[in-house]
């Protein structure tokens, strides 16, 4: 056969040619860009969302600078090593949401994710080794803990200094005894408590009421979920309502030390002094301080107890996945799985 000059065997092969490396992009071009971003997505993330992103950028930047690396772009070394830095004082839970604030920085500025490099992703295998990736839970406040914290009259001694509702309670502890109750039926976080308003509040002729959740962490459009509220929950809640004189607004507000009632919602950091100030004057004896989840674990707990599924729970919640309402019930599966099943078998349980 013969061969012709256009035949890919008789062509020269070709040798590659090195590109040139692109240099990054300049600072007034990285403003630019987070500045455009920052346009495009108000709106777009919840406010503790965005705080939090700022937060951490600031953290990594202020470890950047008085390392001497660079901060934008950050190499995947720089990363790796802001990694093993930071999990030497730092919750691994934390040092999990650095890198997620890092990725998202990085996207922002149209730059390549430094997070998704080998090199970091064996910095958090390393720092989950050391740490374990298993994080502590808030101590549950089950409904025994409940029942004893909502016996207000505990608290009258504590809060004598506060104006005292028509009926002789505290405001305060009409308050706290009624975002507690709440706190339990509705398995909200926190940040979830303190944001229901009064109009949301539908009572039922048998006494019981609802409560419409606008937002929450697994609903970031706005969706809403209709949580319920038992008989004497609502009455807690009416206790609190008459007494403050609410009609709209905030649920769950601010007290001056003369008793005035805030006109803007209760911070969402107060969750968790509050159920602090009722198991103290409740002396409950508990392992650790209650938080802001602390009623969240609680009826997850009592609702395992009680034998319901796992996806009654997870509704209840506002679970996506089963992940975590099944961690707050392990102990329990624990104790009446097979291996206590076998031990009752032989008579050692």
């Amino acid at each position: 056969m013969e061969l012709t000059a256009a035949d890919p065997a008789l062509e020269p092969t070709a040798l590659p040619v090195p590109l040139a490396p692109v240099p990054p992009p300049s600072a007034e071009i990285l403003v630019e860009r987070l500045e455009q971003h920052a346009h495009a997505a108000r709106g777009a993330f919840a406010h503790n969302t965005i705080r939090a992103l700022a937060a951490d950028s600031r953290i990594f930047a202020a470890w950047c600078r008085e390392a001497g690396r660079a901060i934008l772009p950050a190499s995947p070394e720089t990363v790796a090593a802001f990694i093993d830095a930071q999990a030497e004082t730092k919750a691994r839970a934390t040092v999990e949401r650095y890198r997620s604030s890092i990725a998202a920085l990085h996207r922002a500025a149209g730059l390549q994710n430094p997070c998704a490099d080998e090199i970091v992703r064996l910095a958090v295998k390393r720092m989950n080794r050391a740490k374990g990736r298993r994080q502590t839970q808030a101590e549950p406040l089950t409904r025994g803990s409940i029942e004893r914290m909502l016996e207000v009259k505990t608290l009258e001694r504590r809060h004598r200094r506060v104006t005292e509702a028509p009926h002789g309670l505290p405001l305060i502890a009409l308050r706290n005894t009624a975002l507690v109750a709440v706190a339990y039926d509705t398995l909200l976080r926190r940040a979830e408590l303190v944001s229901l308003s009064v109009e949301d509040l539908e009572r039922g002729v048998d006494g019981s009421g609802t409560v419409l959740v606008r937002r929450s962490k697994a609903d970031q459009e706005g969706e809403g979920a209709i949580k319920y509220l038992a008989p004497d929950t609502m009455a807690y809640l009416d206790a609190w309502l008459a007494a403050a004189g609410l009609e709209r607004g905030a649920l769950f507000r601010p007290l001056s030390k003369g008793g005035g009632v805030g006109a803007a919602a209760l911070g969402a950091g107060e969750v968790a002094r509050v159920f602090r100030d009722l198991a103290t004057a409740a002396g409950l004896k508990l392992a650790r301080l209650p938080s802001g989840h602390s009623t969240r674990v609680g009826a997850t707990q009592d609702m395992f107890a009680a034998g319901f599924e796992l996806l009654e729970v997870m509704q209840a919640g506002s679970w996506k996945t089963p992940a975590m309402p099944a961690r707050y019930g392990e102990r329990l599966r624990a104790q009446r799985g097979a291996a206590r099943k076998l031990a009752t078998l032989q008579n050692r349980a």
